[in-house]
């Protein structure tokens, strides 16, 4: 029977699945999708639905919650340095894991404390924040592959990993059972890396702090911007940052900067970042606000808005639709374009629906 989609997303947004089931474990997860795909069955892999943006036409097929548990811990050797070797099931909650490895004094996913959603779905998207990344720290992957029937365990050399996206991303190729990670052993963070959370830390930029001291800040710096989940805040109903930072190549980076600077004034400072290749990662929020989008931006009929904490979140305000929040979407991507010459994409998985 039709099951709501919308009660499984942080945006509460989405129409009904065909069906939905749990799968508590690897065997049932697998057997579970193999077993629609035989059948040419559309299948829909739920964790915790943070970076779904759902039609209001819902999704014709079978609606999968990833539901497994457990981790497994051990001790190694990395580069000559001792480190921590986490297994953890691809639908353990990625906070409470964080948190986890935090409280038995493992250093290294501090920074990317708050993030809502599952442990599986982190190197499809290479979550990060704060200067950090799952890729920093990934040691391989197990999958099921849909096309063979195969399980294997794969190294990050195979994932294709970048900025916000793998190989997976979008594809129906694999579904991730397990993630295992390789983090510090004597408690420390990574080195800080953003000003802002320096600042909070009362430290210098480059130093390494107590990773409980970081998650700490991180989270207070993500509660103060709406990003950490909050039935009750509706600025916390959202998919996390609805656009991507734009990276651009270094010849097309130089042309931006000069082409934003005509715009907003040489004496402006334009935030951008070094980014791999020799490119440039420019702030979407900047963009986004200095192109006229301020925080509380409403869209159609103010069902939907921008966060009033932090402007790359796209938030249901209650009563929202989907196509509400894609109406939005579009209004800021298009006036970021016309006015700066620089297209934004979204962050979140689009189903049943398009930009």
């Amino acid at each position: 029977m039709p099951a709501s989609l919308a009660d499984h997303t942080t945006l509460r947004l989405g129409g009904p699945a065909k069906s939905m089931l749990e799968a508590k474990t690897d065997d049932e997860l697998v057997a579970a999708v193999a077993e629609r795909d035989a059948a040419g069955e559309p299948v829909l892999l739920l964790g915790g639905g943070s970076n779904l943006v759902i039609s209001d036409s819902g999704f014709d097929g079978t609606a999968i919650r990833i539901c497994t548990e457990g981790q497994r811990i051990e001790r190694t050797q990395v580069d000559g340095v001792e480190r921590v070797r986490v297994e953890v099931a691809a639908g353990e909650d990625w906070d409470a894991f964080v948190a986890r490895t935090v409280e038995a004094g493992f250093g290294g996913l501090e920074c990317m404390s708050g993030i809502p959603g599952r442990v599986g779905a982190t190197p499809i998207q290479n979550v990060g924040a704060y200067g950090w990344e799952v890729a920093d720290f990934l040691h391989s992957v197990r999958v099921y592959h849909r096309g063979s029937g195969e399980r294997e365990t794969m190294v990050p050399q195979q994932l294709a990993l970048g900025y916000r996206t793998s190989r997976f991303k979008g594809t129906d190729e694999a579904v991730v059972l397990a993630v295992t990670f390789d983090l510090h052993a004597d408690g420390l963070s990574q080195p800080i890396r953003y000003a802002e959370l320096a600042r909070t830390l009362g430290v210098e930029p480059g130093e390494r702090v107590p990773a409980a001291d970081v998650r700490e800040a991180v989270l207070l710096l993500r509660r103060d911007k709406g990003m950490v989940l909050d039935p009750d805040d509706h600025d916390t109903w959202s998919a996390g940052s609805f656009f991507t930072n734009p990276v651009l190549p270094a010849a097309e980076a130089a042309d931006a900067r000069q082409r934003i600077a005509d715009i907003v004034g040489p004496d402006v400072r334009i935030p951008t970042y070094p980014a791999p290749g020799d490119a440039v990662k420019f702030s979407a929020a900047w963009l986004i606000e200095r192109a006229g989008f301020g925080k509380g931006h409403q869209g159609p009929g103010g069902r939907v808005s921008l966060s009033t904490k932090h402007t790359l979140a796209l938030t249901n305000r209650g009563s929202a639709t989907t196509d509400d929040l894609l109406a939005l979407a579009r209004e800021v991507r298009d006036g970021v374009a016309a006015k700066f010459g620089i297209t934004l994409h979204p962050e979140p998985l689009l189903i049943g629906c398009a930009l």
